[in-house]
């Protein structure tokens, strides 16, 4: 198993000629369009006649999550970071005009990236963006170039204990009204960020503090308790995936931060069963590692990037 650590990877990165990675938020654009009936934001940056990298993100976050990527990224790279409905810029529709389930999620993000004229590309999964992102490639294997894999989980050694408590919840959803409380809480909105990090001073609190704002909107607990009902498909899915994974083995980077409580590291090495040559990397962070690590995942990215478009 390859768990080179990060800055490693810089120094390699920086040591084959190219200098440091320019940020700057200037070129991204922010958009958004009409898909089937529903407003979708998104954001997108980079030159368009370069390989595309589509970013999808977790929950309760948004295509936010991605600000500090971005830029770092689209210095060579086309990227698109959609919000998908309920969550972030893009519309929210009750859940009376739209079915807030994993499939209806997959199948509006890739009609947004069939009305964007993207029909190749890298995918980044993070979190509820590994559900959404499975669902898209296994309806359109030849699109998938490449797959970046950051916390999102597809086995079930990857599930930490929390997930016995949304079990009993999926058994009997009514007699466990805490588990969407606590799921949808400030104090669980804090933990997935910062969670058992040695490094707490590295996450800046704006990120649970908006996220729980978010969360709080009118009609929100509905749209977010309905997704984690339905988050049980995906459990169910899993040998789907690990099967396609098998069967296709696209060049996968799997990033996982060692501090997520929710996901653990053994579902980040359980990649490597189905994609033997996978590279996977434990980096010093937790759930949203972007959060602590952007720097350094950048650098590994454009080293996996070059080397699958070269």
């Amino acid at each position: 198993m390859s768990r080179s650590n990060i800055p490693a990877a810089l120094s390699l990165f920086t040591s084959e000629g190219t200098t440091a990675l320019p940020s700057t938020h200037s070129n991204t654009a922010y958009h958004k369009v009409q898909v089937d009936g529903v407003g979708i934001f998104y954001r997108e940056a980079g030159p368009k006649d370069a390989p595309t990298i589509v970013l999808l993100h977790g929950f309760p976050s948004s295509s936010r999550m991605f600000d500090t990527l971005i830029p770092l990224l689209a210095t060579r790279y086309h990227v698109v970071a959609p919000d998908y409905p309920g969550f972030g810029q893009s519309d929210a529709p009750p859940p009376s005009h739209y079915r807030y389930t994993f499939d209806h999620l997959a199948e509006t993000t890739n009609r947004l990236l069939e009305q964007l004229k993207i029909d190749r590309y890298s995918l980044y999964l993070q979190d509820y963006g590994g559900p959404i992102g499975f669902r898209v490639m296994l309806a359109h294997p030849a699109r998938v170039q490449g797959l970046i894999i950051q916390n999102a989980n597809s086995y079930e050694e990857g599930l930490g204990p929390k997930w016995q408590g949304i079990r009993a919840y999926w058994a009997d959803p009514k007699n466990h009204p805490e588990v969407p409380e606590a799921f949808m809480s400030f104090e669980g909105t804090k933990f997935r960020h910062a969670g058992d990090s040695p490094n707490p001073e590295c996450y800046n609190p704006d990120s649970w503090t908006d996220e729980y704002a978010f969360l709080s909107r009118p009609g929100e607990k509905e749209i977010q308790t309905a997704l984690l009902y339905d988050y049980q498909t995906n459990v169910a899915a899993y040998p789907r995936w690990q099967a396609w994974l098998r069967a296709h083995k696209p060049p996968t980077l799997v990033i996982w931060g060692r501090y997520d409580s929710s996901f653990l590291v053994p579902g980040a090495e359980a990649y490597q069963r189905d994609v033997p040559d996978a590279e996977v990397q434990l980096v010093d962070a937790g759930h949203f590692a972007l959060d602590e690590q952007v720097d350094d995942i950048a650098a590994s990215l454009h080293l996996f990037l070059h080397k699958l478009y070269r």
